[in-house]
């Protein structure tokens, strides 16, 4: 068994003192910080040489950093060892009578499967155990940004992450032997889809939906194939942007892949506004819906997404089709939800729109593509074909919020069959 050092883990209970010591008076470089949901922590790692410091951050009041904070204070709290086969790695101590936290591996930080050692079998110190997971060199990783133009306005299409869900119902009556052919399944009939959350720069600073966010546990990552390895926090520091620079956000509806994002859970279990100096803007029918959802939506509905905006004051509620700033506007669709909307943004002769779950993914272009989650379906290919007619007569750069590989294009149509251009 070859091991050698990863890093060492701090447990820290004020993050903000950790950060401006190790960055402003030892000048070490701060990376993006990474939610590690099994463990409800968030990490930050500080490269320093051949290993890394990590300090380790409580995201909720029962996680095991917070207790050991509670009891012992922050501190030193683990080492990591980087092995090649974790598998290989506890078999050996496990033969050789070492107790073991984890006896088989689970999922860590940085794209890596972790396990723990007792203590009482490391003379007082938690040693971890480390397998770094290498992406097929096939797939390149995600662009966190893309970065596109409307007239004055920077849109950059940003990145919360993949999930996965039920192929069949994403594509409603179409079959199977159609669908796979534009998206392949896995071997639990899961398709891959991209959350992309909208920023736009003019005057002011918005954003359109905010993806998953960091609040759900492991058991919810697992259902819906969560990958956030990559997410928003690393998009907006990607794009320049830090959260409290956002002016405005706007919801297309509530459900939690598009509204996960907008609040965030603390060290001391409240739920927050994600944005401290931004202002919500929402559907109000949407809203009506969401906080009295029946059995066919309320899985899609999770109350600490939203319901603490409001309670912090931060929303502004909207009735009709509405002008948020000059130039960006709010379009009703339907379908989706029975409130589900659309934006458009135009400005000096360009013009592009957001389509949010009215067109979630390139595949979904045809008209009869349209998800079987959707509640009003005729709703959707009303308001679809109404928006493919506009689109075509006038160029507009349409954003895709789910498509895994593609973030926006423009429409083209011959002969009956609808594709896409790429922006150049």
């Amino acid at each position: 068994m070859k091991a050698v050092i990863d890093h060492i883990g701090i447990a820290v209970g004020d993050l903000g003192a950790a950060l401006a010591f190790y960055r402003d008076v030892l000048g070490l470089r701060i990376e993006l910080s990474e939610e590690v949901v099994s463990q409800r922590v968030r990490a930050h790692f500080i490269p320093a040489g051949a290993a890394s410091l990590e300090l380790l951050e409580a995201t909720t009041s029962d996680s095991v950093i917070a207790r050991y904070v509670e009891k012992r204070g922050p501190g030193l709290h683990h080492v990591a060892l980087r092995v090649d086969d974790i598998d290989a790695a506890l078999a050996h101590l496990k033969a050789r009578g070492v107790r073991l936290i984890d006896e088989h591996p689970r999922p860590g930080a940085e794209h890596s499967r972790v396990a723990f050692v007792h203590p009482s079998s490391t003379h007082g110190v938690l040693v971890e155990l480390k397998q770094p997971i290498r992406p097929p060199e096939t797939e390149p990783p995600p662009a966190r940004v893309q970065r596109f133009t409307c007239g004055n306005f920077e849109l950059m299409s940003l990145y919360d992450g993949v999930m996965k869900l039920d192929g069949g119902a994403m594509f409603g009556v179409v079959p199977k032997t159609l669908w796979t052919r534009q998206t392949p399944a896995d071997d639990r009939n899961r398709i891959t889809m991209a959350m992309r959350p909208l920023l736009i720069k003019g005057e002011q600073t918005l954003l359109i939906d905010a993806g998953l966010g960091d609040k759900e546990d492991e058991r919810f990552h697992e259902i819906y194939g969560i990958d956030r390895a990559a997410h928003l926090d690393h998009a907006l520091a990607e794009a320049g942007v830090a959260v409290d620079e956002i002016d405005l956000v706007i919801a297309t509806h509530l459900h939690f892949d598009h509204a996960g994002g907008f609040t965030t859970r603390g060290a001391d279990g409240r739920v927050r506004p994600r944005f401290p100096r931004a202002r919500y803007i929402i559907n109000r029918g949407e809203w009506q819906d969401a906080t009295h959802p029946h059995v066919r939506n309320r899985a899609s509905y999770l109350a600490d997404n939203f319901v603490p905006l409001v309670d912090a004051g931060v929303v502004d509620f909207v009735d009709t089709d509405t002008e948020v700033v000059p130039g960006v506007w709010m379009q009703r669709t339907g379908g989706h939800t029975a409130w589900h909307q659309m934006v458009w943004i135009e400005s000096a002769g360009q013009r592009a729109a957001y389509v949010a779950d009215l067109i979630p993914t390139v595949a979904h272009l045809p008209d009869a593509w349209i998800m079987g989650y959707d509640l009003y379906p005729m709703d959707t290919l009303t308001a679809k074909q109404a928006f493919v007619r506009e689109a075509l007569a006038r160029e507009t750069l349409v954003f895709f919020e789910h498509d895994p590989a593609v973030a926006a294009g423009y429409l083209l149509e011959s002969n009956g069959k609808r594709s896409l251009q790429h922006p150049s």
